[in-house]
């Protein structure tokens, strides 16, 4: 099971030590196959309703309940990493999360389903426990590229996730997809339990000092409000653009299938490719340039996407250029904010990530209703507006950072 690791004996590594490249691909697999518990059910929100007798202008609770008991588990469970083992934090959540998925996958009624799915959100944060634990593992030095690496699974299993639900949903029912998952995190808990050293963080707080510290650290640390800020735009953007594409791409100028919106959504997997290159460069001292370079990407992206206005192949190219450009930028920006908050102090570092991840969160909820809200009423025209907004308002508020700052938010 590998020794039990310390605060104090993981900060003081030497420089040269590195993370087993097997500790780094268990970490980015779980944090894949983890968080797409989150994203299973929003291209089944429909079917799932109609099976369950629900009325279809609720069938978005399905994917609410689920957001919002991610946002609660960001507030109140993560934090717990900077007082429990993180091992056991870790294996604690997909308990819940497998008991969740087989109870998602056997409701007949929709208030069994719909607790499911809050619990499924709310132990989906295992996954905000692990990045962070990647972080302790690695020196400062490398810890940009060792965030992206475990970064680059994450995003994998949110851009896979959906895809994955309709090919299964085709082939055997919406069910299959929540015995699947439950299926994986078993598996994942296993190669937990069996591979991973433990990391027991500094003795400290309780749980009610922990959690009443945490609006003394949001309003003492400028880089975690700025970083979060930052990031809320862009997410919010990316969330925007996800709600809406299917729409349009199933509506009367592209026609596509459920299966064809699916190998669109596989575009989106080039975007994880930026998340080792984005820490890297953070780690040599880019991070304002490579920022810059984020933002710039995400309004290019929904640029790109305005130029054509029919169903034409040319206009679907663009299309994909344009998620692939959008997603570039926000899974680069993800990981220089995370290698900033991480590097403000090992001794709250997950509650620094709970609330870094809350405030972006957030952001995506909100944009993903505005972006539904603005599709109805003035189709992908409307919609790509705020699409090219959020990250103009990102570019201006990065405007004010002081290059001063560079060398403590890198």
């Amino acid at each position: 099971m590998g020794e039990v690791l310390s605060t104090a004996s993981i900060e003081s590594a030497a420089a040269p030590h590195t993370v087993p490249r097997g500790v780094l691909l268990l970490l980015a697999v779980a944090c894949g196959v983890i968080v797409a518990n989150i994203y299973y059910a929003q291209p089944l929100a429909g079917p799932i309703a109609h099976a369950l007798g629900m009325d279809v202008s609720a069938a978005g609770f399905i994917v609410t309940l689920t957001q919002i008991g991610y946002g609660l588990g960001l507030l109140f469970v993560v934090p717990l990493g900077d007082l429990v083992e993180t091992r056991r934090l870790a294996l604690c959540a997909l308990a819940v999360s497998f008991a969740a998925l087989l109870v998602a996958a056997t409701s007949h009624h929709a208030p069994e389903f719909l607790l499911a799915s809050l619990l499924i959100g709310v132990s989906s944060t295992a996954v905000q426990v692990l990045v962070p634990y990647a972080a302790h593992l690695a020196h400062e030095r490398m810890r940009g590229r060792v965030v992206g690496q475990v970064m680059s699974g994450l995003l994998i299993g949110i851009m896979l996730s959906r895809p994955a639900a309709s090919f299964l949903t085709d082939l055997w029912g919406w069910q299959a997809i929540f015995y699947v998952a439950a299926g994986l995190m078993a598996a994942i808990s296993i190669a937990i339990l069996t591979l991973l050293p433990e990391w027991r963080p500094a003795a400290g707080k309780h749980y009610g000092a922990l959690l009443h510290s945490m609006a003394h650290l949001y309003r003492t640390q400028p880089v975690l409000r700025r970083r979060a800020f930052y990031q809320a735009l862009l997410f919010g953007a990316f969330s925007l653009f996800w709600t809406t594409a299917p729409l349009l791409l199933a509506g009367p100028l592209f026609h596509l299938s459920q299966s064809g919106i699916a190998f669109f959504a596989l575009a989106g997997v080039a975007g994880a490719f930026a998340a080792p290159l984005a820490g890297t460069l953070a780690d040599h001292g880019w991070s304002r340039a490579a920022t810059g370079i984020a933002m710039a990407s995400v309004l290019g992206g929904f640029l790109l996407t305005r130029i054509l206005h029919s169903g034409s192949f040319a206009a679907i190219a663009l299309l994909t250029l344009g998620a692939i450009l959008l997603d570039f930028g926000v899974a680069s920006s993800l990981v220089i904010g995370q290698r900033a908050i991480y590097s403000l102090g090992v001794e709250y570092r997950s509650r620094l990530n709970g609330l870094f991840m809350a405030t972006f969160f957030a952001g995506g909820a909100v944009c993903s209703a505005l972006g539904a809200w603005a599709y109805a009423r003035g189709g992908w025209s409307f919609a790509s507006l705020f699409g090219i907004v959020l990250p103009v308002l990102a570019l201006a508020y990065f405007a004010t950072e002081k290059r001063a700052s560079q060398s403590v938010s890198a």
